[in-house]
């Protein structure tokens, strides 16, 4: 691996650690980031030297950013060390042997959800009450979660013990029950369903209203006393054990010597996965005698006297029943696999929860996978967010094909080439409706206020609009809107149509960006409303004139001409003009080619236009303004404090004018 390389596995980690540790929705599994992370520190062994204080196998560098308060851990809550062989844990179990021959472990399944420390301090009556709980956040800080934690039904206010203080740390959890309960609450509410328990876990346990955290039922398991005196810090099962003892929810956990022994339970607990009421995503194996931790550090990132074995993915073989095809709300055509269990007949068991449905991406990953009815496929899910089929076992008679046609409005569908997707691009299909409409209403297109994509999708959903032209024909339902609330009572209504009437003046740049066609977002609009007189004559262009705009290339001519030979299209163009919808270009005055075929990036502070201002002024003139810098700029104007981009523009010897520069040009 050559150091590009490895500084830009670095930054992947980084980035898919922030979407782990803050946000709560990782991109990739577990698996994947294990593999990466493995191959970072692979490179670091053979290149010490690459090694910085902020890499990502060396501490946990993101700062949870919640509502709350933020507490200081007094033990730091460090993550463990995973290993992927069973070769690997054997070997770390006869190092600790070499040092301590006398040592055991303890084998404990590693529950997959959210990390927290529970504080307990001795009450009035001489018992251990709950104090505090506090998230991991990064290791050193987390947030302050006591509300929440004490709604757990695991978590014990208090607990019998004569003890000063015990900080204890859990994993918080959410069954399968409970996570299918909530999403199946969701589905019938018509809203959005959670992707996997670990994640609805994580973020009900910070959500600042503690009724929903318990009516979402979330559990705890406690693996670790962090602070308590020498009864439950010495030996670590026998703390356990006697915490269990008290009532306290305890991980499960076995009590070995040899390595034999440590596999037996790692297999042991592997079997069980399936049949575990929540997931896990691991074996921990920790030295049951404390005091012996601290001789066997892993790192500053890592805590010490622990190691994680992570299972391989689970696979089952399943059989394609049939192949559903949709439309999602941008015109991509999307795929989805049911399927059956090649054993049981049934939907396949994975890792506890039972798999019917797979995502199938793109027609190109369904061609190379050899998808189709009656083909038999490995299924895997490793603590998977989402399962995904790895390789064809048998293939099908037929690779399954995509239609012609849209399954919904029975449209042509188009493909671009170089692009796997395939997409209907008729703006009217009731699959992307509202989003069409709410882009042809949205501020820097039409820019019809108060019509939000809440009321568009109400107004589609009663047959109101079935296509843009639709919206100019509201107000001759004016009296039934009113009577319906869909926009709002009668004075919001008005203001409403007011605005719709008051679009109808729009340049006819807002209106060709609204119509949405491919590859023609505003500048391309500005540059086309620069060299045809409005939307009439664009409309009956040729892809060479249209390849005669700048920066129109043959795509994008394509997709223009495409559109508009469209009948429907066409028809709603002229019920959009007959409705007063204007479709001419305004003439801007002081406008001028002085700068026509130029790319001019403006960098720094000017000394009296604003960034705006002059970006407007050079494409009045006929130049184009980019906001970065390449071989393809022409010109950089420069204030102060120009900074990179100038350094650039002089290593690729663009010339460099100031403010008064580019007015000297325009004079």
């Amino acid at each position: 691996m050559t150091r590009e390389e490895y500084e830009k596995l670095a930054e992947t980690l980084r980035y898919h650690m922030n979407l782990y540790y803050n946000q709560d929705a990782p991109q990739i599994s577990d698996y994947e980031y294990d593999q990466m992370m493995q191959q970072l520190k692979a490179a670091e062994k053979e290149h010490p030297d690459w090694i910085t204080p902020d890499s990502p196998s060396q501490k946990v560098e993101f700062t949870k950013r919640e509502a709350g308060v933020k507490i200081t851990h007094d033990v730091p809550m460090l993550s463990i060390e995973d290993v992927f062989t069973k070769e690997d844990v054997t070997a770390w179990v006869e190092k600790v042997h070499n040092l301590h021959p006398e040592c055991t472990f303890s084998v404990e399944t590693k529950i997959d959800g959210l990390s927290a420390t529970f504080r307990y301090q001795k009450g009035e009556n001489g018992k251990l009450h709950l104090t505090l709980c506090e998230t991991r956040g990064d290791g050193m800080q987390g947030e302050d979660v006591t509300v929440n934690a004490r709604v757990i039904s695991d978590v014990l206010d208090t607990i019998d013990l004569p003890y000063d203080n015990l900080q204890l740390r859990g994993e918080v959890y959410m069954s399968h029950e409970d996570f299918e309960r909530y999403n199946m609450l969701q589905e019938e509410a018509g809203k959005k369903t959670a992707a996997n328990p670990r994640n609805l876990a994580a973020g009900t346990f910070k959500l600042l209203d503690p009724k929903i955290t318990k009516e979402r039922g979330l559990r705890v398991f406690f693996f670790n006393v962090q602070v308590g005196p020498d009864e439950v810090r010495t030996d670590h099962i026998k703390g356990l054990d006697l915490l269990a003892g008290k009532g306290v929810s305890i991980v499960y956990h076995k009590q070995c010597k040899t390595p034999e022994e440590i596999l037996r339970v790692i297999d042991e607990i592997g079997d069980m996965r399936g049949d575990l009421p929540y997931d896990i995503d691991g074996a921990v194996v920790k030295i049951n005698e404390i005091r012996y931790r601290d001789d066997f550090p892993a790192g500053s990132k890592y805590s010490s006297g622990h190691i994680a074995y992570k299972y391989p993915p689970e696979e089952r073989v399943v059989v394609m029943d049939e192949i559903l095809v949709d439309v999602g709300r941008t015109g991509k055509l999307t795929y989805t696999g049911i399927f059956h269990d090649k054993e049981t007949g049934k939907p396949a068991k994975l890792c506890g929860t039972s798999v019917s449905r797979a995502t199938l991406h793109n027609q190109d990953y369904i061609r190379e996978m050899k998808i189709g009815i009656g083909g038999a496929y490995k299924l895997f899910k490793s603590g998977e967010i989402i399962p995904k089929l790895n390789g064809c076992v048998s293939e099908p008679e037929t690779v399954f094909e995509a239609p012609k046609c849209c399954p919904v409005c029975g449209s042509l569908l188009q493909k671009e080439e170089g692009i796997p997707d395939i997409y209907c691009v008729n703006p009217y299909c009731t699959a992307q409706l509202t989003r069409t409409v709410s882009y042809f209403v949205s501020l820097n297109c039409m820019n019809i206020m108060g019509l939000g994509e809440t009321i568009v999708e109400a107004l589609v959903k009663e047959g109101y609009i079935r296509d843009y032209a639709d919206i100019y024909d509201l107000k001759n339902h004016r009296e039934e809107l009113i009577e319906k609330g869909i926009i709002g009572k009668e004075k919001n209504t008005d203001k409403v149509l007011e605005a719709i009437e008051g679009s109808k003046e729009n340049d006819a740049v807002r209106l060709l960006t609204a119509l949405a066609i491919r590859n023609v977002g505003k500048g391309a609009a500005k540059d086309l409303m620069k060299h045809f007189s409005g939307i009439r004559e664009l409309m009956e262009a040729t892809a060479e004139e249209l390849m005669q705009v700048n920066d129109i290339g043959q795509t994008t001519a394509d997709c223009i001409v495409s559109f508009f030979a469209d009948p429907e299209n066409r028809s709603v163009i002229d019920r959009l003009e007959k409705a007063g919808v204007k479709m001419t270009a305004d003439v801007a005055e002081g406008t001028s080619e002085k700068l026509a075929g130029l790319t001019i990036v403006v960098t720094g502070t000017l000394p009296t236009l604003g960034r705006k201002e002059v970006q407007e002024l050079i494409e009045k003139n006929g130049g184009k303004c980019t906001g970065s810098v390449s071989k393809k700029t022409d010109l950089l104007v420069a204030g102060e404090a120009a900074g990179s981009k100038l350094t650039k523009a002089q290593d690729l010897g663009i010339k460099v004018i100031d403010e008064a520069g580019l007015l000297e040009m325009l004079s």
